[in-house]
C-alpha cells in the first residue's frame, strides 16, 4: 500500500535531482553573500541548501516555511544538492530572539539552559544525533531478540507491592489505596516466561534513589530481557553480549562516520568472579576490600581500565555477586552460597546491566522470602507462575540512557536523555 500524501524528507532529496519537489522545514541558518541567499533548511531528516537570487528572504531563525523547486547537483552543498531560486511559503515565524542558537557550536549553552529550553535546544543537530543513536540502539535490541524468537510484551508501571525489594519507590495514591511505580518489569517477564519462553520489553522505570549525580536518574528506559531453559547463568551472558554486540552493529551501520570512540569488541567479553576482582582492587589501591558486598563507582572504573589494557575490550562481566546484595528471585550459587549466580557488565568503567539466573521453584521462594524476612503479600500472582511450573530461567536489564550516555562519551547522563527526569526536575 502506497502513501500518496506523505511529505517527502530533506534526507530523501540526494535521489531526486532534476526534480521539482515540495519539503518543509525550519530556517537553519541564513547568509547573505554579494546579493545572494543561501538558506540552510533543516527538517529532523537532514538538511538541504536553498540558493535564493530572485526573491530574498527576511526572516528569524526557526521559522517554518515550505519549499518548492528543482533538486540540482552541487558538491560542495550538504549532501551534495541544493534547490535554486525556490518558491518559499512561510507556514510559522519564529520569534525573536531564539533562546538557543540552535545552528552553532555544540554546547550552544549551559545543560541547565538547554534543559529548560527543551523544546528548542533538542533542535541542535547534535542533540537530534543522540536521539537517533538511542533509536537504532534500540532497534538493534528488537531485532537481535526478535531474530531469536522472543516475543515484546509491554507490562503494567502502577503496582500494589514495590518490584524490588528496597525503600527506593515513588509510591502513588489509585482509587483511595498506596500503590507504587514500576521500578523493574521483574516480576512479569518472569511470570511470561512461563507463557511464552523467551520475551523481552522496552518502557520506563522509576527509581526514588537520592542521588543527584551525573549518572542516575529517577526515571530512564530499560530494556529488559527473559528467557527459559537456561543452564545457568551463564547463558544469559552469552546472550546479553549477543545482544550488546547487535545493538551496536546497528547504531555503527548508521553513524559509523560520526567521530565516536566506538567500543573495543574482542569475541567474547572477559570474565570475572566478584570475590577475585575484589582481591586485585585490594592490591591494586593497597587497601583491603575483600569483605566490600559491591563494587563502588571508583571499582567498576578501576575494573574498566583492566579490561581494555588486559583483554583489549570496552566491556566486563563480573559475575559471582554476594547474596546480601542480589534480590531475593537470584539463584544462589550451588557450590558457594554466599555468592549467588549473577553478574553486571561493565562497560567503560560503568555498570551496564545487571543479570543472572533465578529461582523457578515454588519451595525455593518460600524459603528465599523467609531468609529475607519478606512478606508474601502482594504476591500471589508472581508466585503462582512458580507453584504451576516454571522452567530453569534467567534474564538481565540494559540501562539505555546509561549506555548512550558512555557510548557517546557525554559527562552527564542528562544530555542524552529526553526530558529528563530527577530529584530536582519535572519540567519540561
Amino acid at each position: 500500500m502506497s502513501i500518496s500524501h506523505l511529505p517527502r524528507l530533506i534526507s530523501e532529496l540526494p535521489h531526486a535531482i532534476n526534480q521539482r519537489v515540495t519539503v518543509g522545514g525550519w530556517i537553519h541558518a541564513v547568509r547573505n553573500l554579494g546579493g545572494v541567499q543561501f538558506v540552510v533548511l533543516r527538517d529532523g531528516s537532514a538538511t538541504v541548501q536553498l540558493v535564493l537570487r530572485k526573491s530574498l528572504i527576511s526572516v528569524n531563525p526557526e521559522t517554518v516555511v515550505r519549499v518548492t523547486g528543482i533538486v540540482s547537483s552541487e558538491p560542495r552543498a550538504p549532501q551534495g544538492i541544493e534547490i535554486r531560486d525556490p518558491e518559499v511559503e512561510i507556514l510559522s515565524e519564529a520569534a525573536n530572539p531564539v533562546p538557543i542558537d540552535v545552528a552553532g557550536q555544540f554546547p550552544p549553552a549551559s545543560l541547565p539552559t538547554r534543559l529548560n529550553t527543551a523544546a528548542v535546544a533538542l533542535r541542535h543537530p547534535q542533540a537530534q544525533n543522540w536521539i537517533k543513536i538511542t533509536a537504532h540502539l534500540v532497534k538493534g535490541f528488537r531485532d537481535t531478540l526478535s531474530s531469536l524468537g522472543f516475543v515484546e510484551i509491554h507490562t503494567p508501571k502502577i503496582l500494589e507491592t514495590p518490584s524490588e525489594s528496597g525503600a527506593n519507590v515513588f509510591q502513588i495514591e489509585y482509587f483511595g489505596r498506596p500503590a507504587y511505580l514500576a521500578q523493574s518489569p521483574q516480576f512479569y517477564k518472569q511470570m511470561m516466561v512461563g507463557s511464552l519462553g523467551r520475551v523481552f520489553e522496552v518502557g520506563p522505570v522509576f527509581r526514588a534513589e537520592p542521588h543527584d549525580t551525573a549518572r542516575h536518574l529517577s526515571q530512564y528506559t530499560s530494556l529488559d530481557v527473559e528467557l527459559g531453559f537456561i543452564e545457568d547463568h551463564h547463558t544469559v551472558m552469552d546472550l546479553a553480549e549477543n545482544v550488546v554486540a547487535g545493538m551496536l552493529q546497528e547504531a555503527k551501520t548508521h553513524f559509523g562516520d560520526w567521530a565516536y570512540d566506538w567500543p573495543l569488541l574482542p569475541e567474547t567479553f572477559p570474565v570475572v568472579h566478584f570475590k577475585d576482582a575484589m582481591a586485585m582492587i585490594s592490591r591494586a589501591i593497597g587497601e583491603d576490600v575483600t569483605e566490600e558486598p559491591d563494587l563502588s563507582p571508583a571499582h567498576e572504573a578501576w575494573l574498566g581500565e583492566w579490561a581494555r589494557s588486559d583483554f583489549g575490550s570496552d566491556f566486563l562481566f563480573v559475575e559471582g555477586y554476594p547474596a546480601l546484595k542480589r534480590p531475593f528471585y537470584t539463584h544462589l550459587d550451588p557450590g558457594n552460597p554466599q555468592y549467588t549466580r549473577s553478574f553486571d557488565l561493565i562497560f567503560r568503567g560503568q555498570e551496564l546491566i545487571t543479570g543472572g539466573q533465578r529461582l523457578h521453584r515454588f519451595a525455593d521462594y518460600i524459603e528465599a522470602l523467609k531468609r529475607r524476612g519478606l512478606s508474601k503479600h502482594g504476591m500471589s500472582g508472581y508466585l503462582a507462575a512458580f507453584l504451576y511450573g516454571m522452567p530453569p530461567h534467567g534474564g538481565f536489564a540494559i540501562g539505555l540512557e546509561r549506555f548512550v550516555a558512555r557510548l557517546t562519551g557525554v559527562s552527564n547522563i542528562r544530555d542524552v536523555t529526553l526530558f529528563p527526569r530527577d530529584m530536582k526536575r519535572l519540567q519540561p
